[in-house]
């Protein structure tokens, strides 16, 4: 009886542990659920909840809620965990580094462009990254891969199909044209070197392509990988800084001229089997092959008023930090606009033109930092004004309210205007292009 009596009392406290153990994983699972809807319903509120490009997906089915992919992801709060299960919270602010798919442990992760209600237009491309143009080819972000291991492993597989069609020698005439020096074109680029490919790479910015544009402290990849002509690259936690340089090193290593600032116009391909490449510079260049390996932001829109061309100009804030004691213009009433205008108005003397009378399309917490910053005289917003000329030391603006044209002292000017998307660029090459939606992006072996 007293052995009976001993059992049932181990049973119990086993039991009873047990309940405290649930308990509090209940309560625990519970606060977290509180802490990620609070953050999703934020997010929403702030506009970062919908994706806008290359994403995370979920399934639920086969989620174990391990929150491995939290750990993995070097962004903050693009992923969280409700009542055990892994859902996104800021979609918007994803840039692609696919370490989220690679560290789910049960391979509940996919990575998609385009949401079931929000199609996204892509080109079509074979396994050799070849479009319905026989010697036209995509790697990279415009084919709907973000990722910059990925981007980089495609450039070089389309290089090495191209190297296997075995084009004849003719002067004049590249093997391959390279538009775009991110990273599918800097790795495209050095893979037709090591092949002893002709070819040029033409880059309508700066070397290092959308890399180049991510905020400077930025980690922007999270893996090793192999880069054409230098080998295997441990490229854990890196900056954004720390792979430009190492982009840069391996390029003046192998004597690789890349032509930055030099934008693709036109791609005509020829009835005898090669291509004409025109840019907005007067340049024409031949070859057999062409490359596309540019984002899919497309090319700012431009205001085309006089001035516009001056070095002071620009389309992106890069590095505001270094920018001090100037005078700045800043033109849109968009998110971008409104965001360079405040990290700039600590150093600087800003203006921010809008040719509308009030904010209508910006974040909620940018407007309120916006109209804090108009009270505390920090940033000047000028709205209804168009900006109409700028000149070396000053800009012209017009109040169309008014009809009054007054002249600003300026030393530089950034426009946010849009952004003109390549579409047009690659139907009139005679790329096919396809809307989808939630379209899975599969890695290319």
């Amino acid at each position: 009886m007293e052995v009976l009596i001993e059992q049932i009392l181990i049973y119990l406290s086993v039991f009873l542990l047990c309940g405290i153990v649930i308990f509090y994983y209940l309560k625990k699972q519970k606060q977290t659920t509180l802490k990620t809807e609070q953050k999703i319903a934020l997010a929403k509120e702030e506009g970062l909840f919908e994706p806008v490009s290359l994403h995370p997906y979920i399934n639920l089915s086969t989620c174990i809620g391990s929150a491995a992919c939290i750990t993995a992801c070097p962004e903050k709060d693009i992923l969280g965990i409700i009542d055990g299960k892994a859902t996104v919270i800021k979609a918007s602010n994803c840039i692609g580094h696919g370490a989220c798919f690679h560290a789910c442990p049960v391979e509940a992760i996919s990575l998609r462009i385009g949401t079931e209600k929000r199609g996204v237009e892509l080109p079509h491309v074979n396994e050799s990254f070849e479009t319905n143009v026989k010697g036209m080819y995509i790697a990279g972000e415009l084919g709907g891969m973000g990722l910059i291991k990925n981007s980089v492993e495609q450039g070089e597989q389309a290089i090495e199909s191209m190297f296997k069609k075995k084009n004849p020698i003719e002067k004049g005439v590249f093997d391959v044209v390279i538009i775009g020096a991110g990273p599918a074109g800097i790795s495209a680029t050095l893979t037709a070197k090591k092949y002893g490919m002709s070819s040029l790479t033409l880059e309508q910015d700066s070397l290092g392509g959308t890399v180049y544009t991510f905020p400077r402290a930025k980690i922007v990849m999270t893996a090793p990988m192999n880069l054409p002509l230098h080998g295997k690259v441990k490229l854990f936690n890196t900056s954004k800084d720390e792979l430009l340089t190492l982009w840069q090193e391996v390029i003046k290593n192998n004597e690789i001229d890349i032509k930055e600032h030099t934008k693709v116009e036109n791609i005509l391909p020829l009835n005898n089997g090669k291509f004409k490449i025109e840019t907005a510079q007067g340049e024409t260049f031949f070859a057999y092959n062409v490359l596309l390996a540019i984002g899919r932001r497309g090319t700012p829109r431009k205001l085309n008023v006089p001035g516009e061309d001056l070095q002071k100009v620009a389309y992106r804030l890069i590095e505001s930090e270094r920018i001090q004691d100037k005078n700045v213009m800043v033109v849109g009433g968009g998110d971008s606009a409104v965001e360079s205008a405040l990290l700039l108005k600590d150093r600087n003397k800003v203006v921010l033109s809008y040719r509308s009378d009030k904010f209508s399309r910006i974040k909620p917490k940018n407007r309120e930092k916006i109209l804090q910053a108009i009270q505390d005289n920090s940033v000047n917003v000028s709205f209804n004004s168009n900006l109409i000329k700028i000149n070396e030391h000053d800009v012209m603006l017009n109040f169309s309210d008014s009809g009054e044209t007054h002249r600003i002292q300026n030393d530089l000017v950034y426009i946010y205007a849009g952004g003109e998307l390549p579409t047009n660029f690659l139907q009139k090459a005679g790329v096919q292009i396809t809307k989808r939606f939630g379209h899975i992006i599969k890695k290319h072996s």
